[in-house]
């Protein structure tokens, strides 16, 4: 069953046009200075869409309170995210009622060590895959701790797959653990305390 973080009605061409963004990112990044391209021209074309929509934001505050309506399924996290163009995103599957797991191939934009993925990145997956199980299994809270154990390299062009699992709830704290696995050996784990709290919603 596939966990929809993305519920809720949104313009037409919001997901096409930061999809969009997202291959920017990684061809600028694949491109470097090695490149043929005209990037002087390309500066200037990306700089004419970021005015055009600077033009038309609304106040930060009043996107703030767009983001966090609803039932608080949020679009524009940074790792599951549909309106952000650093997630990659991830797309979340229930494995049972406290454990789900996704998916994902991580190019250039992720880099830490030569054609590995940035420790800070992989915690930032689990962090959030942690939160996410927690959402699903129906107990969730803030992140008081979490403990990430680099297990080996863990690659970029592989498919991964980043699993969690809620493991307890004892009063307002939550204890919860995950892992990210390339070609069926674990990369990164992590453990998890949660305290069940929610910070007030931008009004």
């Amino acid at each position: 069953m596939t966990i929809d973080l993305h519920s809720g009605t949104r313009p037409a061409g919001v997901d096409a046009a930061v999809a969009a963004a997202r291959r920017v990112i990684d061809a600028l990044v694949r491109a470097g200075d090695m490149t043929d391209a005209d990037m002087s021209d390309i500066a200037d074309r990306l700089n004419a869409v970021a005015d055009d929509l600077d033009s038309s934001s609304p106040p930060v505050d009043d996107r703030l309170v767009d983001m966090w309506r609803g039932d608080g399924m949020t679009r524009h996290d940074p790792v599951a995210g549909r309106e952000n163009p650093i997630a990659p995103p991830l797309d979340y599957t229930a494995v049972d009622s406290r454990t789900i797991e996704a998916e994902a191939t991580l190019g250039l934009p992720y880099q830490g060590p030569p054609s590995c993925v940035h420790g800070g990145v992989s915690a930032l997956l689990l962090d959030h895959t942690l939160g996410v199980a927690n959402g699903w299994a129906g107990a969730s809270g803030v992140t008081a701790e979490l403990t990430v154990r680099y297990h080996r390299l863990t690659p970029l062009f592989e498919p991964l797959t980043i699993t969690a699992r809620q493991i307890s709830v004892d009063g307002r704290k939550i204890r919860t653990t995950g892992e990210i696995k390339a070609g069926g050996e674990t990369c990164v784990s992590a453990e998890g305390l949660f305290i069940a709290k929610h910070p007030p919603r931008p009004r």
